[in-house]
């Protein structure tokens, strides 16, 4: 934030794996793999395969507010056919999410970020995040990692669609049916790490850990409250 000269044009590019839950609560883990995408102009816009297409619409020395259309992936029953045989899908969904971050100082860059999302099809309910980190020991022009907590709330439609079991998904798999409420989801803790290789090639790490709890953890169809993933990316920036 505290750049004196920002380049209009900011373009990484890479390739990204991630080792995650088959689904919010399983106890299976498989490997994904996609693209790494990061474009912003000025500031101002920007396309990212984490945060989606949107732009800064407002924002001060050391704060900002953004706006972003965003896509949910869902859930499909073959991610875990033994678990998820006969509650069915959740489709992939477009969403829109406003987020907002905070710095307390340059002598002390704590920053706190909070952000809300509204999924349009899908879980079609509302989630949000509150979460902070700070650079760690060891930190340095060619290394820097960040660490912090989060919290992650939701509506009762968005918690019923992930762990929620209603009359027809109970008489056509192994669970009764289950009514989940409004509220906190999950605490977790979050690591990320980013190695310069050189002027244009730098490489990045992400470890987080998420505890589900309340209704969202007593779901039948969670059978492990406690989460990790872990993502690799290897980038260039033009």
């Amino acid at each position: 934030m505290w750049q004196p000269d920002i380049p209009d044009w900011q373009v990484r590019v890479g390739a990204a794996t991630s080792f995650q839950p088959r689904y919010k609560g399983s106890d299976r883990y498989h490997l994904m793999g996609g693209p790494s995408i990061d474009i912003r102009y000025k500031d101002l816009f920007f396309f990212s395969s984490d945060e989606g297409l949107g732009m800064n619409v407002a924002q001060g020395q050391n704060w900002r507010a953004t706006i972003a259309a965003v896509y949910d992936l869902g859930r499909r029953g073959h991610d875990d056919p033994q678990k998820l045989n006969g509650l069915g899908d959740i489709n992939p969904a477009p969403g829109v999410k406003l987020s907002g971050e905070y710095v307390v100082s340059k002598e002390f860059p704590l920053v706190v970020r909070a952000d809300i999302r509204r999924y349009f099809g899908g879980s079609n309910g509302w989630t949000g995040d509150i979460g902070a980190y700070l650079p760690m020991p060891g930190s340095s022009k060619k290394f820097f990692w960040f660490a912090g907590p989060n919290v992650t709330l939701a509506d009762s439609t968005y918690m019923n669609s992930w762990f929620g079991v209603n009359q027809n998904q109970a008489a056509h798999s192994q669970y009764a049916q289950y009514h989940t409420n409004a509220g906190f989801k999950s605490v977790g803790f979050v690591i990320s790490a980013v190695w310069l290789i050189d002027k244009h090639w730098f490489a990045t790490a992400d470890g987080a850990f998420e505890q589900l709890f309340g209704s969202a953890g007593n779901s039948p169809i969670t059978h492990r409250k406690a989460n990790g993933v872990a993502d690799i990316s290897i980038n260039y920036r033009f």
